[in-house]
């Protein structure tokens, strides 16, 4: 019989997660779903029974890099391989400069960022030595910064970068590189981004105006949001396809967006755009 290939997904408790774990389980893969709290996993166990796969869940909180060594190293311990991983844990922050600490910008490039590192370097000799590849959840705000989410964005940018920078690298030693951005997704992610909406406008001071403009816009834009499963099938592709691009966008309104950015040499109309979520 063939061994199954391993893939560790990241942030699997809801949503992209979620969907991609239980996906890939279908698929064929031996799933190893990691989330910071196993409390929170319940969503996921359900979904796998009713789908009828099974998946190895552990928990990981991917800031603690000793955690993320130790997990990586059990997985090819435990499986034999590594083929493939899906960086998918990360956190939204809605807010500005101004109203945002030192701090909050901290936790959100500890999450998004060196997160995404610290798993990439961890899993890369174990890539290298399967020639696997290495899928990782960026977002349409790694390539278009938008209001209020200068602390995300730029998180985003810089996985953006560094994934960019690595692709060459780590395909010269048979490792495939990915980077999938979705746009809007029907998921948890948003509302957790924006927490306490009336305190969040309470302590805008002199944005109030915008602020409340841009939560009413992207209300509006996550009413129309792709659902997870959408996501998580691209995904899917991104670890299956034999000649994977490096960027993947997943819906139709994600490339066009990202092709606004792509096409936009002097800058100006992406924040002709953007300056329009924040007209009050």
């Amino acid at each position: 019989m063939t061994t199954p290939r391993t893939v560790v997904v990241t942030g699997t408790s809801s949503g992209i997660g979620l969907s991609t774990a239980v996906l890939a389980a279908k698929g064929g893969w031996q799933v190893v779903a990691t989330l910071r709290d196993q409390a929170r996993a319940d969503a996921l166990r359900e979904r796998a029974a009713n789908e009828g796969v099974t998946l190895d869940i552990r928990a990981l909180d991917v800031t603690r890099t000793d955690d993320v060594d130790a997990l990586i190293a059990d997985v090819v311990e435990t499986y034999g391989r590594l083929d493939a991983v899906v960086n998918n844990a990360g956190a939204g922050l809605v807010g500005t400069v101004e109203t945002l600490t030192l701090d909050d910008f901290r936790r959100c490039m500890e999450v998004n960022f060196f997160a995404v590192v610290a798993v990439s370097r961890a899993a890369l000799p174990h890539l290298r030595a399967s020639k696997g590849r290495l899928v990782t959840v960026s977002s349409v705000g790694g390539i278009v910064g938008q209001p209020f989410n200068e602390a995300y964005c730029a998180a985003k940018f810089a996985v953006e970068g560094f994934l960019e920078s690595l692709h060459p690298v780590a395909a010269a030693a048979g490792v495939d590189v990915v980077v999938v951005e979705p746009g809007a997704v029907a998921t948890q992610f948003a509302g957790t981004a924006v927490g306490d909406r009336d305190a969040l406008v309470a302590d805008a001071g002199p944005y109030e105006d915008s602020l409340r403009a841009y939560l009413a816009r992207t209300a509006g834009a996550f009413a129309n949001a792709q659902e997870p499963d959408g996501v998580g099938a691209v995904i899917l592709d991104a670890l299956e396809s034999p000649a994977p691009a490096f960027r993947v966008q997943t819906s139709p309104n994600a490339s066009a967006f990202v092709g606004l950015k792509l096409a936009d040499l002097d800058g100006s109309s992406v924040t002709t755009a953007t300056r329009s979520w924040i007209d009050a």
